[in-house]
């Protein structure tokens, strides 16, 4: 079975083929966020021009053409509604074409199941950290099958607090890894620090930043947000972890690229006898690739739909997916 997945929530476009759990192509083109950010609808208009260039890099990737296609998965949601649409009309319109079964993915849950997949974790707790959300979650039965949110951001991801720090600073490109870059050196400035039980916010964080950067060097306050707001993700964690008595913690999403997320993690969980798991950082952002893994576990198990009930969902939760798995 050769699944090819859509991901088009954002500013990627991503094409993935899995086959049997081996993913045989991940091909992507992104949108360029420059220092202004994501604008939704430039977004939606260069994934619509490149998406046939972007299904075909795919399967020459694989070495395949469309008749070896024998399902399709895209992301349903979350995510911003005409990126959506795009990843989903032409999910459809293959579906029908080749007259396979398709699947509607959810974003968060590709991201955790692609991570999962990829690094080997059993039955980890998961901390997902991606530009729209933040949150910390475990798989549970009750009422179903689903992964449990155990602690969440009350406000933005922490994703979203670097991307928008990093446009205040004037970065090129406005995202997190130029945050990252920019905190190398820097010394440390207490901010403001926000944690309750296992959620956590961060706009405060980010407007105190924003409003420290007009008299303090950009690289202090850059590298004391990141500490800040990456030891309040490590605390709440923290405390997931002696509630389940998990000891796999699983890094996924968009910021598990941050090499000082993971070391801060890998510091918290060797005081417990746990361990870190991570995917690659070709898995941690956004991919098809994740969504393509989902989609070939979603229709082993019996779980499709047909292309007109397929549609998307900007607010798409992690816990309202069924895993069945």
């Amino acid at each position: 079975m050769a699944v090819i997945g859509i991901e088009s929530s954002a500013h990627t476009l991503g094409v993935g083929i899995a086959d049997k759990g081996k993913v045989l192509a991940n091909e992507k083109m992104m949108y360029d966020v420059g220092t202004t950010g994501i604008i939704p609808a430039k977004a939606a208009e260069q994934h619509i021009e490149n998406i046939g260039s972007v299904i075909g890099a795919a399967l020459s990737k694989a070495g395949m053409d469309k008749s070896g296609i024998t399902g399709i998965g895209y992301t349903k949601g979350p995510g911003l509604g005409p990126c959506l649409r795009v990843g989903q009309l032409a999910a459809k319109t293959l579906s029908m074409e080749l007259k396979v079964p398709i699947v509607p993915v959810n974003h968060a849950i590709g991201h955790i199941e692609v991570a999962r997949h990829v690094s080997g974790a059993k039955d980890p707790i998961v901390l997902y950290v991606s530009g729209g959300n933040s949150q910390i979650l475990g798989i549970i039965n009750e009422p179903f099958r689903h992964y449990h949110v155990f602690g969440e951001t009350f406000d933005i991801g922490v994703g979203n607090m670097l991307d928008s720090f990093a446009r205040a600073a004037k970065l090129n490109p406005a995202w997190g890894s130029s945050v990252a870059k920019l905190a190398e050196g820097g010394k440390y400035i207490q901010m403001p620090y926000t944690v309750k039980g296992m959620d956590f916010t961060f706009t405060g964080l980010l407007t105190n930043a924003v409003k420290m950067l007009e008299a303090n060097d950009p690289r202090d306050v850059a590298y004391s947000m990141q500490e800040t707001a990456f030891a309040m993700l490590c605390e709440a964690i923290e405390r997931a972890m002696l509630l389940t008595k998990k000891r796999e913690v699983l890094l996924s999403g968009g910021v598990a690229q941050s090499k000082r997320l993971k070391e801060m993690l890998e510091i918290m969980t060797a005081t417990h006898n746990g361990a870190v798991y991570a995917a690659p950082n070709e898995f941690n952002a956004d991919n098809g690739a994740m969504i393509a893994i989902v989609a070939e576990k979603m229709l082993d198990t019996g779980m499709q739909k047909k292309p007109e009930d397929c549609d998307i969902n900007q607010k798409y939760r992690a816990d309202a997916a069924e895993i069945r798995w």
